[in-house]
């Protein structure tokens, strides 16, 4: 797979959670840093996402905002 997208990191999924439309998938990064992302639950059952699982989590934009009180 080729892709364009810089950021591109490797991991395994921790855990998932389903809802009715969108599932929360959070992957365990190496050195034990997590990552959580949202996808559908259509494409979650597509990838057959399970707990264990190598993923790579691809990260493709332009900024990243961050807010304080």
């Amino acid at each position: 797979m080729k892709i364009s997208a810089r950021n591109v990191l490797k991991g395994k999924v921790k855990a998932i959670v389903h809802g009715e439309v969108n599932s929360e998938i959070t992957i365990e990064l190496p050195g034990g840093a997590e990552l959580v992302s949202m996808i559908t639950r259509a494409s979650a059952d597509h990838l057959a996402l399970k707990k264990g699982r190598k993923v790579m989590a691809v990260i493709k934009a332009s900024n990243v905002m961050l807010a304080t009180e």
